[in-house]
C-alpha cells in the first residue's frame, strides 16, 4: 500500500488528517512532527506525497520543503500563513500546491488533491509547444501532477504521436507554431476524436477575444491565457481531466452491463452496426450460455451465481483479441463477435475458450469449489443481417445443449 507523510508539530490536525486519509483513500499515513522525526522517516521509505507545515519547532521557516524537494518528494505546503507575497514565494518553489489550514473544508480539500493526483497517473497528456524552454517547464509541471507527459514541437508531430498513443486523455496546445498551429491542430483532432475520446487545452500569449473564440468553437474544451499561474494551470487541467473522467463514466453505465462491466445489448448493436458499415472483414458471431446454471443458482444461491457470470466474463475477456467484441446479453447469455477470421480460425478461438472455462473453478468458501462448463453456438457472416446471423447461432447453441452441452456448433 502507498504511503503519506505528514509533517506537522500541531499533533490533533496531523492525527485528524491522518484518519480522514486512512479513512477515505485507504493510503497507509506517517506522522513526523520536526524536520528531524521527518528525516528520519524519508531514509527509510518512499511516499507518494507528503504534506508539510512551514513552521515546525526545529525549522521554523519551511526549511522543510527545501529539504524534502531534495529527496525528489512530491510535496503539498501545509500553512497558517496567509500572506500574498509569501504564498508566491513558497509557490515558486516545485511544490505542487500551497493549502491554507482554516478548516474542515481545506481538509476536504487535501484530501480530495490527494485523490486527484492518484487518478492522474493513469493518463497520458500530449503537450505541444515550438519552445523548448516553454515546453520542459510545463512538463515538469504536469509530471509533479502524476500524468505521464509526450512532448512535440509542433502540430504535425503531434497528429503522428496520436496515432500510436490512443490512450491519451488530454492535449496541451500552443496557438502560434511553425509547419502546424494550435488552431489547425484542433481542428485536425476534431475530426477524428470527440470531446468523449480526449479533451484539448489551448495556450496563448494572444488577448484577442477571438482567438479563444475559435479554439472553443473548432472542439477545444478550455483556453488558457499567457501567463498563467501555477495554481491556475493545474486546476484548468485536472478539472478538463476530471470532467473526461465523468463523462466516461456517464458513457460507461450507459454502454457497460452493470455485474460484469462488459459491454451491454444495447451498445453491441450500436457498435456492430457502425462496424457493418465501415468494414468488408470476415467475422464470426457466437452466441454462449453457462450449462446448467439455474441449477448453480438453486444449490449455492444467486450471490454465487453472480460470481460464476464474472469469472466468465473475465476470461471471455482475456482470451479475445482487443478488437473483438463481448457482451453479456443477459442472464448467462453472452455474445461474442470475432472479427478478421474464418470459420475454422473462429472454431479454434471458441474451442480453446470453451476448454479455458472447462479446467477453471472458483471457490465458495476455503474448501468448496465450483466447476461449470458452457455451450457455444456460432456462425459467420455472409449477405444475411446481423439478426439472422445472431439467430443463426442461437439455434447452433440450441444444438449444442441437445447434443449434451460444453460444445462448440458451427453446422
Amino acid at each position: 500500500m502507498e504511503k503519506i507523510l505528514i509533517v506537522e508539530d500541531n499533533k490533533t490536525l496531523a492525527k485528524l488528517i491522518a484518519k480522514k486519509i486512512k479513512e477515505t483513500l485507504k493510503f497507509e499515513v506517517d506522522i513526523a512532527y520536526t524536520l528531524q522525526e521527518a528525516k528520519l522517516f524519508l531514509k527509510a521509505y518512499t511516499y507518494f506525497l507528503t504534506l508539510l507545515d512551514l513552521n515546525l519547532p526545529d525549522a521554523p521557516n519551511g526549511e522543510v520543503v527545501d529539504y524534502v524537494l531534495s529527496k525528489k518528494q512530491r510535496v503539498i505546503v501545509l500553512s497558517g500563513n496567509i500572506d500574498k507575497e509569501f504564498r508566491k514565494k513558497i509557490l515558486q518553489k516545485e511544490i505542487i500546491d500551497y493549502v491554507t489550514k482554516n478548516g474542515i473544508n481545506d481538509i476536504n480539500y487535501i484530501l480530495h488533491t490527494i485523490d486527484r493526483l492518484h487518478k492522474n497517473k493513469k493518463h497520458k497528456i500530449l503537450l505541444v509547444d515550438d519552445s523548448m524552454v516553454i515546453r520542459s517547464h510545463m512538463k515538469t509541471m504536469l509530471e509533479n501532477l502524476f500524468f505521464q507527459v509526450i512532448t512535440v514541437a509542433h502540430g504535425e508531430e503531434a497528429l503522428a504521436i496520436l496515432e500510436n498513443h490512443t490512450d491519451v486523455s488530454l492535449i496541451i496546445t500552443e496557438y502560434q507554431m511553425p509547419v502546424m498551429n494550435g488552431l489547425d491542430l484542433t481542428f485536425a483532432i476534431r475530426k477524428a476524436y470527440t470531446k468523449d475520446d480526449l479533451s484539448i487545452i489551448a495556450l496563448s500569449e494572444n488577448q484577442d477575444d477571438e482567438i479563444s473564440a475559435l479554439f472553443l468553437k473548432n472542439g477545444a474544451n478550455d483556453y488558457i491565457k499567457k501567463p498563467f499561474s501555477k495554481e491556475e494551470f493545474s486546476c484548468r487541467i485536472n478539472n478538463s481531466i476530471e470532467a473526461l473522467e465523468n463523462l466516461h463514466l456517464v458513457t460507461n453505465h450507459a454502454n457497460r452491463d452493470f455485474l460484469t462491466g462488459l459491454y451491454n445489448r444495447r451498445y453491441f448493436f450500436l457498435h456492430m452496426s457502425e462496424y457493418i458499415d465501415t468494414s468488408i472483414e470476415k467475422y464470426a458471431v457466437a452466441m454462449l450460455n453457462i450449462d446448467n446454471f439455474k441449477k448453480i443458482n438453486d444449490t449455492y444461491g444467486y450471490e454465487v451465481g453472480d460470481k460464476v457470470i464474472i469469472h466468465l466474463s473475465e476470461i471471455l475477456s482475456s482470451r479475445t483479441n482487443y478488437r473483438d467484441m463481448v457482451s453479456r446479453f443477459g442472464g448467462e447469455e453472452f455474445c461474442i463477435v470475432l472479427k478478421n477470421v474464418n470459420r475454422f480460425s473462429a472454431q479454434d478461438i471458441l474451442e480453446c475458450l470453451r476448454e479455458e472455462v472447462e479446467k477453471s473453478y472458483i471457490m465458495i468458501n476455503t474448501s468448496k469449489e465450483i466447476r461449470f462448463t458452457i455451450s457455444i453456438g456460432f456462425a459467420m457472416n455472409s449477405e444475411d443481417s446481423l439478426e439472422d446471423t445472431i439467430d443463426q447461432a442461437d439455434m447452433r447453441l440450441h444444438k449444442a445443449k441437445q447434443e449434451g452441452k460444453n460444445r462448440v456448433i458451427s453446422l
